[in-house]
């Protein structure tokens, strides 16, 4: 598994890479196809993650994946859960650490597909750009994709629901779509190995726009939580 892992971890990267630099100038002329290029690169590394790492994925609630805007509220545990859902959603918006634009190709790739990214350290301006991005994204009919922990946390650890959900919730009026994962089980936080193995990933029953705050996140952490430690135990 060492092998293989190094394998996986470099031909993750060259691919990032080679298709990136490869699609690039077409996507400069017709910005649109930076979405299937997002979703090629996803489908592609899902793929060698598979071949190499043995790990496959089943996804669970396909019925409450949403074709219209919404927010999709995931459970954080994973490198692997920033990538699934450019495979599984038409054309998400993520809403990510700014220092992600600064990568190589794979930032590039991130403001041309016009992800929303947060200045952790501006404080409330920065929610004021979030939530003003994130309507313009809304208005484009796409999904909003957050991670409401804003940070990887390992399975079976506490975790804290920030209240950045809670803002976009409120201000957009859209219904939130929470996502139950146990991808840490396989490739963990920082973890140089990955672990054979299925990851579960199931998207859950909306919660309706129109709740307060305090309710939203009670209801929203209980929702994810819940069901991420069955497909924890059920592993």
């Amino acid at each position: 598994m060492v092998i293989r892992s190094a394998l996986f971890n470099i031909l993750f990267w060259l691919w990032i890479g080679v298709l990136g630099l490869a699609c690039l100038p077409f996507v400069c002329l017709y910005p649109p196809l930076a979405s299937i290029v997002a979703r090629t690169w996803a489908r592609g590394s899902l793929w060698l993650l598979r071949v190499l790492c043995g790990i496959t994925h089943e996804v669970r609630g396909r019925e409450y994946i949403p074709a219209y805007p919404a927010i999709v509220a995931s459970k954080h545990q994973s490198a692997w859960d920033t990538v699934v859902f450019w495979a599984l959603l038409p054309h998400p918006s993520y809403v990510l650490k700014r220092s992600l634009i600064y990568l190589p190709v794979f930032g590039w790739y991130l403001v041309l597909l016009k992800c929303i990214y947060i200045d952790r350290e501006s404080g409330a301006s920065a929610m004021k750009r979030m939530l003003r991005e994130a309507k313009a994204r809304a208005q484009d009919g796409r999904s909003i994709v957050i991670f409401p922990e804003g940070t990887r946390i390992a399975p079976g650890m506490p975790s804290t629901y920030h209240p950045g959900v809670a803002a976009l919730y409120q201000h957009l009026g859209l219904p939130v779509i929470p996502v139950a994962l146990n991808s840490g089980l396989c490739w963990r936080k920082n973890a140089f190995i990955k672990q054979p193995g299925k990851i579960t990933i199931e998207f859950l029953p909306p919660i309706s726009a129109g709740l307060k705050s305090r309710e939203f996140l009670a209801q929203l952490n209980e929702k994810i939580e819940t069901k991420s430690n069955e497909l924890l135990h059920s592993h």
